[in-house]
């Protein structure tokens, strides 16, 4: 099983989970971190080594940043430089992309990330009223 470590500005990455596992039920393998006001890229670094040695060390891990390119997103991409293998990142997690990901991480890292993309297109939707003919 995949582990999934979630990040984010704030505290919506620890809102983000408790709120999927209210819906999905309890999860194991699973941690946030938040980045605050006082973090630079490098004590951010520091929280992700820390917030990794919590899941068991043969899990792949699946990290999900809130926003491609926001700082939690650039300081798991150092980390994710120093072991490709064995850890991906996505950046723009929302709430439809992390219950996929909670259903879908018995699958291999590389196939895991790849049905993310693929399925998160489909997350983000505009409403609209059926057409009167």
């Amino acid at each position: 099983m995949i582990s999934i470590l979630v990040a984010s500005h704030g505290r919506l990455s620890e809102e983000l989970v408790k709120t999927a596992e209210m819906i999905a039920g309890r999860q194991a393998q699973i941690s946030w971190l938040s980045l605050d006001s006082r973090d630079s890229v490098e004590s951010l670094q520091s929280k992700y080594n820390k917030a990794l040695t919590v899941f068991t060390e043969h899990n792949d891990v699946l990290i999900l940043s809130d926003m491609w390119g926001g700082s939690p997103f650039e300081a798991a991409g150092r980390i994710v430089t120093d072991n490709p293998a064995h850890i991906a990142l996505i950046g723009g997690v929302n709430l439809p992309l992390l219950l996929e990901a909670f259903v879908s991480r018995n699958r291999p890292l590389d196939q895991l990330v790849d049905h993310l993309m693929v399925v998160s297109k489909e997350a983000i939707r505009q409403f609209q009223l059926p057409s009167a003919k």
